[in-house]
């Protein structure tokens, strides 16, 4: 069963080796726990995401961030983030949401899932009228999981497609 859940305490081990593994960049997707430790994870990873979505403890120029692993069964397969709101900087950036997908579960429909299943959370925390997403033009599979979920490319530029999907 395809399930997504926020980052929370009960799954620690779980979380804390998915995200050590996560690489530190992949297609935009920045990853500041790559290689940490486990009692640097419990002690200061965990307790920043949980706080952060809460938007308690942020950095300057930071938005409540939230969190969320996608689980086939026991298993985590994805990590997705929802931004809460968009600043300048993600308004013509990143954008609301962003994700990964561990490489052996891609190509079989994990993204487009996940999507859909972070797209339900975010209408309910996401003021603006629709959900802004960045895709590099070098990432087609991801640009397909948007689309997937009703995302239509709203601009671009030489190195991203800028995709939005209706509320």
């Amino acid at each position: 069963m395809l399930y997504i859940k926020e980052a929370n305490y009960e799954d620690i081990e779980k979380e804390y080796l998915f995200v050590r593994d996560m690489p530190v960049d992949e297609n935009g997707l920045t990853n500041p726990y790559h290689g940490i430790s486990r009692e640097e994870f419990e002690e200061r990873a965990l307790p920043e995401m949980i706080a952060f979505a809460k938007g308690e403890n942020l950095p300057e120029g930071y938005v409540p961030e939230t969190f969320l692993f996608l689980w086939e069964d026991e298993n985590i397969v994805g990590q997705f983030r929802i931004r809460h709101y968009l600043c300048e900087s993600l308004r013509t950036g990143a954008g609301h949401i962003g994700y990964f997908i561990k490489k052996e579960f891609r190509g079989k429909g994990y993204g487009t899932e996940g999507l859909r299943l972070t797209l339900q959370i975010a209408r309910n925390i996401v003021p603006e009228d629709e959900i802004y997403l960045r895709v590099n033009k070098d990432n087609p599979a991801s640009l397909h999981v948007m689309l997937n979920n009703g995302g239509y490319i709203e601009s671009e530029n030489e190195d991203k497609y800028y995709v939005r999907i209706k509320k």
